[in-house]
C-alpha cells in the first residue's frame, strides 16, 4: 500500500517557505504522495438554507495545479489531486495544465477527479451544475485522447475539437485518472468503466468497501477492461487530537479491504508547526503496520 498525506490547506498558511518545509517533511518521513483538495471559490452561506457542503468563503484553498507546479521542484513525491472538480473546468485547458505538470515533475502526476457539490462555484465559472455528470464522462475520454494523440478530432455532446492537439505531451501517456465518490451504484459503475482507480469517500472501510470494489471490477470486466488494474485509495481523517487506537483500527481495515493507496487527512491541528510535528508521529503509526522507510534509507 502506498501512503500519502493530504495538504492541510486551511491550516498550512500562505508562506511558500513553510509550505515547502511541510512537503519536505512528508517526503523525509517516507510517505509516497501528496494529496490536495480543490475549490476555486467559497460561498458566503449567510441566508442560504440547506447549504450542501462543509466549506465557505472563509476557508482557504491553494489552487492545486499551481501549488503542485511549485512543489514539483522541491520534492520527489507523487502529486495527486483528491479531487479536482473536473466538470467546472474547460477540458482542453485541464489537459494542457496537467500535461505540463506531468512533464515538469518527470511523470509524477495522478489526477483524481470528481463532479463536486457547490453550485455557486459552477455558476461563477460559467458552467452548468445539473448536467455535470454527463459532461464528466466525456471529459475523461477526451483527456486521455489529448494526452496520447498529437491531433484530436472530436465532436461530442459537450465538446468539439477540430483537428487540434496539445504540445508538449505529458511523460505519462495517458496520465492516470482516478475518480472520487461514495459507494453509489452509478458512481461505481462509472469508475469501473472509465477510471484507473477509486478515491473512496468512505470513512469506515470494511465489507461495504469490498462489496463496492466488486461492483467496480464487474463494471470494468463488462467494459472489456482489466478489473485487477483498478486501484483503491482510502482515507483516514485525523480531526483534532490524534486517537492512536482509532487510527490503527482504520489502517487495519483499509489493509483488509485491499486498498492500494491511502491518504492521511489531518485537520483541526492549528498552524503549520503543529502539522510538522504530527507528520513523524503518523509515519511511526503507519510503519508499525506497513513498510514505510524514511527517505534516507529508501533505495
Amino acid at each position: 500500500m502506498r501512503v500519502g498525506v493530504v495538504v492541510p490547506q486551511n491550516e498550512i498558511g500562505t508562506d511558500p517557505v513553510r509550505i515547502v518545509d511541510w512537503a519536505r517533511a512528508v517526503e523525509v518521513a517516507g510517505f509516497h504522495h501528496l494529496d490536495v483538495f480543490d475549490h476555486v471559490l467559497g460561498a458566503d452561506i449567510s441566508g442560504r438554507e440547506g447549504w450542501p457542503g462543509p466549506y465557505t468563503h472563509e476557508h482557504r484553498f491553494h489552487e492545486p495545479l499551481v501549488l503542485y507546479g511549485f512543489l514539483a521542484a522541491h520534492v520527489s513525491l507523487e502529486l495527486s489531486t483528491g479531487v479536482l472538480v473536473l466538470p467546472q473546468r474547460q477540458t482542453a485547458l485541464v489537459a494542457k495544465q496537467v500535461a505540463e505538470l506531468d512533464l515538469l515533475s518527470g511523470g509524477r502526476v495522478r489526477l483524481g477527479v470528481g463532479i463536486g457539490w457547490n453550485p455557486v462555484e459552477y455558476e461563477a465559472l460559467g458552467l452548468t451544475f445539473r448536467d455535470r455528470a454527463r459532461r464528466y464522462e466525456e471529459q475523461i475520454v477526451l483527456l486521455r485522447r489529448l494526452w496520447t494523440e498529437e491531433v484530436v478530432a472530436h465532436r461530442g455532446e459537450h465538446h468539439t475539437i477540430d483537428r487540434a492537439g496539445i504540445a508538449p505531451l505529458p511523460v505519462q501517456r495517458p496520465v492516470p485518472i482516478w475518480m472520487g465518490g461514495g459507494a453509489v451504484p452509478a458512481v461505481l459503475e462509472r469508475i469501473g468503466r472509465l477510471g484507473d482507480g477509486w478515491l473512496a469517500h468512505e470513512p469506515r472501510p470494511g465489507e461495504s468497501v469490498v462489496a463496492a470494489m466488486d461492483l467496480v471490477r464487474a463494471s470494468a470486466e463488462k467494459a472489456g477492461r482489466d478489473p485487477g488494474s483498478i486501484g483503491l485509495q482510502g482515507r483516514i481523517d485525523v480531526h483534532g487530537a490524534l486517537d492512536r487506537d482509532r487510527f490503527r483500527r482504520s489502517l487495519d481495515r483499509w489493509v483488509e479491504s485491499g486498498a492500494t493507496h491511502l491518504s492521511l487527512h489531518a485537520a483541526g491541528q492549528g498552524e503549520v508547526d503543529a502539522h510538522l510535528e504530527l507528520i513523524p508521529v503518523l509515519a511511526d503509526l503507519v510503519r508499525d503496520h506497513l513498510d514505510l522507510a524514511p527517505q534516507e534509507t529508501r533505495p
